[in-house]
């Protein structure tokens, strides 16, 4: 399975509501120029996330968009299968041989697995300073 831009840029505008969650409404035009993206691009992908009910939108000269859930309570998941559709690593799964078949069956539980435990608090929270420490290599 290979996650899209609309999938990666879903998600990355979902982390930045749960950033800004209970400070009220952000606008895409914000979210577009922290990202450096195509605030035209969110736009098409944000109709999906509220249609699906894990948006609102706020309408006036202050408004945007929150979350419609606590970000505790939103999963990568979630965003992911909206945009994405069904999490499956190959189609036909049921017509492969037993052996292959389970082998597929073990890597989508694996992926679901990791989306469905993987909240938009957690990817929120998620400081770039832990990333720069799997980063150094040490040498003795």
């Amino acid at each position: 399975m290979k996650i899209s831009t609309k999938g990666r840029y879903g998600l990355t505008i979902m982390i930045e509501l749960a950033k800004k969650h209970g400070e009220g409404p952000t606008s895409l035009k914000t979210i577009a120029q922290a990202n450096d993206l195509s605030e035209h691009y969110l736009e098409q992908l944000i109709a999906p996330l509220r249609n699906a009910g894990l948006v609102k939108s706020i309408r006036g000269a202050y408004g945007g968009y929150i979350l419609a859930d606590e970000p505790t309570k939103i999963t990568a998941g979630d965003v992911i299968r909206v945009l994405e559709g069904p999490i499956t690593p190959v189609e036909g799964i049921e017509d492969e041989e037993p052996a292959k078949r389970e082998l597929w069956i073990r890597i989508r539980d694996a992926i679901k697995d990791v989306l469905d435990n993987t909240t938009l608090e957690d990817l929120a929270s998620h400081s770039e300073d832990e990333d720069q420490l799997e980063g150094y290599m040490f040498y003795i």
